[in-house]
């Protein structure tokens, strides 16, 4: 039996499947319509959702299969998240990879394996479609379409867990969608040896605006503060609206004292805006800046409670 590689990506394919929510939760129609549709439409006893954990395979869907896990290094799915097509082994038993497999010496008794690989929205492998027979058999080209196409619409189900990327109010990245893309520059950072910093913002007296000047003044001051985001800091770097009144960017390729003198430019974009706005209030934030290091600082959630921290001991050592 020959066990699964390990692709060159697996940390950030980890933090994207994660980042989804998706593992041991309970059974979803939607997904279970689609397995029920390929066991259906192929005429085959099993037929799976599988996602590749770092040491499982879990199934976010299972038709014909008592288990909702199986250890990834017997997966067959482990196999075909390392390509980009259709993996098929038409007979295990002449296959050396797969023929001493538990799965296949013992239930389920795979003698057929189909599995089409499920893309993050970053390109990177979560899992598969799978199908599965216990005698062997061949899928002709259409077959393989129609493989295609559902695992799309499988592709479509999960990546719809990351819908809510998006701040709808002032158009930059959430907390979410933050923790995905920042993750993805962290790592290719650390590989790299690049220094990286992360500064985080709250606003201040927010909460006044709003009461004084109405809610739609106060959806005005989040707008502006993301418009001067997106013209201070570079497409390089990645930015959000972390929280209500919450922001953080993390600069690439910038050191600590680098990135004080960013943010120092950024606040005089604000305190220009305030001269020039006159609306009876001023844009007024904190911020924390952090250094960070690729050794220990591994994880975006954890930068950004340590930047949080810091930026609430700012506060109070100024009280």
């Amino acid at each position: 039996m020959k066990a699964p590689e390990i692709p060159e990506d697996e940390k950030s394919r980890l933090t994207a499947l994660r980042s989804l929510k998706v593992l041991d939760t309970p059974e979803e129609e939607r997904f279970d319509r689609l397995t029920r549709l390929a066991k259906r439409i192929f005429d085959v006893p099993i037929a799976l959702v599988s996602l590749v954990d770092e040491r499982r395979q879990w199934f976010k869907s299972c038709h014909g299969f008592g288990v909702r896990e199986t250890p990834r290094d017997i997966s067959f799915c482990g196999h075909t998240i390392l390509g980009d097509k259709l993996f098929v082994i038409h007979d295990t038993k002449k296959d050396e990879r797969f023929a001493d497999n538990p799965l296949v010496v013992d239930t389920p008794n795979v003698r057929f394996y189909a599995g089409y690989p499920l893309k993050h929205m970053d390109g990177s492998k979560l899992g598969t479609l799978c199908i599965i027979d216990r005698k062997p058999r061949r899928l002709d080209a259409e077959d393989v379409e129609v493989f295609k196409d559902l695992a799309q619409l499988v592709e479509q189900e999960l990546m719809t867990s990351q819908l809510a990327t998006l701040d709808e109010l002032t158009k930059i990245s959430n907390r979410r969608g933050f923790i995905v893309l920042a993750q993805k520059s962290l790592d290719i950072c650390a590989r790299q040896g690049v220094r990286t910093s992360l500064a985080f913002f709250d606003l201040g007296k927010f909460k006044p605006i709003n009461d004084d000047f109405g809610h739609a003044e106060g959806d005005m001051v989040l707008k502006v503060f993301a418009d001067h985001m997106k013209k201070s800091f570079r497409n390089s770097d990645v930015f959000a609206r972390i929280d209500s009144d919450k922001f953080a960017v993390l600069l690439t390729d910038t050191p600590f004292e680098v990135a004080e003198k960013v943010i120092a430019r950024f606040r005089k974009a604000i305190d220009a805006h305030n001269q020039e706005a006159q609306r009876g209030y001023n844009i007024t934030f904190s911020d924390s800046v952090l250094a960070v290091n690729h050794g220990r600082d591994r994880w975006v959630d954890d930068i950004l409670k340590k930047a949080d921290e810091l930026m609430s001991e700012k506060k109070r050592n100024s009280n």
